[in-house]
């Protein structure tokens, strides 16, 4: 076998300098690939963790934040809730089932390890033109692999995005969140302790398949890119179920000291992060690793990502009851290392040793590479067009039509009717909903779910688009009545080497910790998915956010959808013309420019209090977010899903495309009782809330006075039939 070069594994002239310092000597083959395997872009964040600081993570809910394998928050009752969001988007691109499968799998792995039971699945997905066959392909492969892994291992999915740009053909975005329920007093780390323990290796045999998938995962695509198939981990559903419940055995019987997912890197990674988190050292002995191929050399053990694994650490006087518990789950069980008091990895084979790696220096000494910032040379071209050509005001029955009908705008039930998202029996109404609702069994509580983003908010001002993300996301929440109280995040962006792809990570992050500040929620884990560009053009700069929030009162929670004639309907917030970035733009103008819609976060901030106050006190029967495809799309959405028309006025000094398709930020379509309607103006004065009679609820037909109406049967047809329709071809 010819070695390759540290160029070849991923490493530059600076970071093979460093190794020698480190090592006081030249590397020996092993040694470097585990250093290129830990010091990837993947597993290091070394062109992202300076940036990471800007986000607030801490408050009074928050048990767990950033550096472990999920981050946990408090809900009462002594239980918790851990949550992480990561991306598998190069190996998706290449073989997209398996990527979208194992990027399910690993993230489930991420909440086992925090000791948590998984209990709800989400995802946020981003590709080409449904037109073009290969992202077809893509498209039905990635939802085939989340579904064929999530329905297997019997952990529903309940929520989710789908968004179609041009930007994201050559390179998908497969963004996988997993969320458990974990009691207080049994939150386990991934930092080793106790010198003497026993690392043991549960799961799968280690194979070849996964080899060098951190590097891949940290580097542009290409015309070579198909040829990193063997790159691709291949996942196991129904071993990821038994490993998963042995591990929650193991804890219920307190025979677990840490636990670490066996995730990117490998054995190279869970070893070498466990004993560096722990300050201690550790000692790998490939000889007790059970191999599918017996020909396997020690660095393809070590850097493999064969799946379903988990890195049990346990006291020795344990270790036959983890051989027991495994078994009975029908789940190998190997003792392959032990902690140490040195401070260092340490790889054996029959006594021999054959690496010998400080674990802090392989974890944390990934030299800071030379970024640069710069604004690209056509942002300022770019936001300086504004011109939209409108049509005559006798096309806009038309225009409502395509928009219903538009892959971004339209009903996504051909996506999730794959998907089990009521399997446990917890799920709370169908995905169609702002945000996906959990009850908590045992309380009267309820948890609330949302992923969200807009690439091409970001793309015309990665700082204004970075806080829509994060404000987009919790009013997605706020609807449904809950109370925001965490983030995670997966920030997928281009390749940071080049100037203006660092000022768009660098602006983006920047506004969305503003508006988590001044929206009072926290990021407490997340991913960074960089070189997302397929023969040098980039993606959109993508910011994704996972959130999560707590309602009270399971029987508060709110959902969109109209329900009864005669109720009145109201808009809460201002509605200005900012059509530049929208989907109104999209579809008449076929691309995006100017400036993307402004936000206020006071004023956003305000809308949330408000909504709550008015859900606590019943005083509304509905509440939807206007957001994409603005009041048009909302008001569609409440009549469709609630299979009831409705009766409206476009009363405003904006011209009818731009009151209707408007993307302005801070707004809210609610529906509520005639006789509540003056105690609702009373709560939203006490908010300084504007809130403007929009119409009432009724009758089989959208009616919008004085411009056009559609029958609700041709509405929900436009907007039901179009992913069906596009898939078939």
């Amino acid at each position: 076998m010819k070695e390759k070069s540290y160029e070849e594994l991923g490493l530059n002239k600076p970071e093979y300098e460093r190794i020698v310092e480190i090592l006081g000597r030249e590397p020996n083959y092993l040694e470097l690939n585990i250093f290129a395997a830990m010091w990837s872009e993947h597993c290091s964040y070394k062109s992202s963790k300076d940036l990471l600081k800007m986000f607030p993570n801490s408050g009074p809910a928050i048990l767990q934040g950033p550096g472990e394998n999920a981050g946990i928050f408090d809900i009462g009752d002594g239980l918790a809730v851990a949550m992480k969001i990561e991306s598998h988007n190069h190996p998706s691109a290449v073989e997209p089932y398996q990527g979208a499968a194992t990027g399910v799998g690993g993230i489930i792995r991420d909440i086992v390890a925090m000791g948590a039971r998984p209990i709800a699945l989400l995802n946020s997905l981003r590709f080409g033109s449904l037109d073009r066959p290969r992202v077809r392909y893509l498209f039905d492969g990635v939802v085939a692999g989340i579904a064929g892994f999530g329905n297997c291992i019997g952990i529903p999915t309940i929520a989710g995005e789908v968004y179609f740009e041009d930007s994201y053909e050559g390179n998908p975005l497969i963004n996988a969140m997993c969320v458990g329920i974990v009691e207080k007093d049994k939150i386990l780390k991934s930092g080793a302790k106790g010198i003497g323990n026993v690392a043991v290796l549960v799961g799968s045999a280690t194979g070849r398949d996964g080899m060098h998938g951190a590097a891949f995962a940290s580097e542009e695509l290409d015309e070579k890119s198909e040829e990193r198939r063997p790159s691709v981990q291949v996942g196991d559903p129904f071993m990821g179920k038994l490993v998963m419940e042995a591990c929650l055995e193991m804890l219920e019987r307190g025979l677990i000291v840490s636990l670490q997912d066996m995730g990117a890197a490998g054995i190279t990674s869970s070893t070498s992060e466990m004993a560096a988190k722990g300050s201690m050292g550790i000692d790998v002995h490939l000889e007790n690793i059970v191999l599918r191929e017996l020909s396997m050399l020690p660095y393809e053990i070590m850097v493999s990502e064969s799946q379903e694994r988990m890195l049990v650490l346990t006291k020795p006087q344990d270790l036959g009851k983890v051989y027991e518990v495994c078994a009975r789950w029908g789940v190998s069980a190997n003792a392959i290392a032990e902690v140490t008091d040195n401070g260092r990895l340490k790889v054996f084979k029959n006594g021999e040793l054959l690496a010998d790696i400080p674990a802090v220096d392989l974890m944390k000494g990934t030299p800071k590479p030379d970024l640069r910032s710069e604004p690209p040379s056509w942002q300022h071209e770019l936001n300086s067009r504004s011109e939209i050509d409108l049509l005559p005001i006798s096309e806009i029955k038309t225009v409502f039509l395509k928009m219903l009908s538009s892959t971004n705008n339209c009903s996504k039930q051909w996506v999730y009717s794959q998907y089990d998202y009521v399997i446990g029996t917890n799920t709370i109404g169908l995905p169609s909903a702002d945000s996906a609702v959990i009850r908590i069994k045992g309380t009267n509580k309820a948890l609330a779910f949302k992923v969200d983003g807009n690439g091409g908010y970001c793309y015309l001002d990665p700082y204004v688009g970075g806080q829509i993300a994060v404000a987009e996301a919790v009013r997605n929440l706020v609807v449904r009545g809950a109370r925001p109280v965490a983030i995670t995040d997966c920030l997928n962006f281009g390749n940071p080497e080049k100037p203006e792809i660092y000022w768009q990570m660098e602006n983006c992050v920047s506004g969305m910790a503003d508006a988590c500040r001044k929206l009072h929620v926290p990021i407490i884990s997340g991913n960074v998915s960089l070189y997302n560009e397929s023969f040098g053009d980039p993606i959109y700069p993508t910011p994704v956010v996972g959130i999560a929030g707590l309602i009270d009162d399971a029987d508060l929670h709110q959902t969109p959808q109209f329900k009864n004639a005669g109720d009145v309907i109201y808009i809460l917030g201002n509605t200005q013309a900012e059509l530049c970035g929208s989907e109104l733009q999209k579809l008449l103008m076929g691309e995006i420019y100017g400036l993307c819609p402004r936000i206020d976060l006071q004023k956003e901030r305000a809308l949330h209090d408000c909504l709550l106050s008015l859900i606590k006190n019943r005083l509304i029967r509905s509440a939807h977010d206007i957001s994409e495809g603005g009041i048009a799309l909302a008001i569609a959405e409440c009549c469709i899903i609630g299979n009831i028309g409705a009766e409206v006025k476009a009363e405003s000094n904006l011209n009818a495309y731009e009151f209707l398709y408007s993307e302005s930020q801070s707004r809210a379509l609610v529906s509520l009782r005639p006789e509540n309607e003056e105690q609702f103006l009373e709560q939203c004065s006490r908010f300084s809330m504007s809130a403007h009679r929009f119409g009432t609820v009724g009758g089989s037909r959208i009616s919008i006075a004085g411009l056009f109406e559609v029958e609700l049967k041709e509405a929900a047809e436009a907007w039901h039939m179009t992913l069906p329709k596009k898939m078939e071809v």
